[in-house]
């Protein structure tokens, strides 16, 4: 059996978290100056991005990975597409999380597409 790179379990691990709503699992993912940033807004610090998930999620209900469409991974970096399933549809969504000691430092992230289910 081939041992996961740091990058891969990082991103199992996220994946995870986010399927369960492990709120105390996503905050120990991120460092407490981290920052996640997207088109809509920025959110700055660990504990307020474990809140942010807190809402994401609620709103993002039955999300769980349908499959992982593309994953690259350096030293310190993993960037990936994925498609998610979701109570009101699916999405495509990027990712991207600059690591400092295995915790995100800064999380890059947003949509690529939402189809609603019928």
């Amino acid at each position: 059996m081939t041992e996961k790179s740091p990058g891969q379990t990082f991103y199992d691990d996220q994946v995870r978290f986010c399927e369960t709503k492990d709120i105390a699992g996503i905050r120990s993912h991120y460092t407490d100056d981290s920052v996640l940033i997207s088109f809509d807004n920025q959110v700055v610090g660990g504990d307020a991005i474990a809140e942010y998930f807190r809402g994401y999620l609620d709103r993002m209900a039955g999300l769980k990975l349908r499959t992982t469409d593309r994953f690259v991974e350096t030293d310190d970096t993993i960037f990936f597409e994925a498609t998610i399933d979701l109570d009101a549809g699916v999405a495509r969504v990027y990712d991207a999380f600059h690591l400092r000691d295995g915790r995100a430092l800064r999380h890059f992230t947003g949509l690529l597409s939402f189809t609603p289910k019928a």
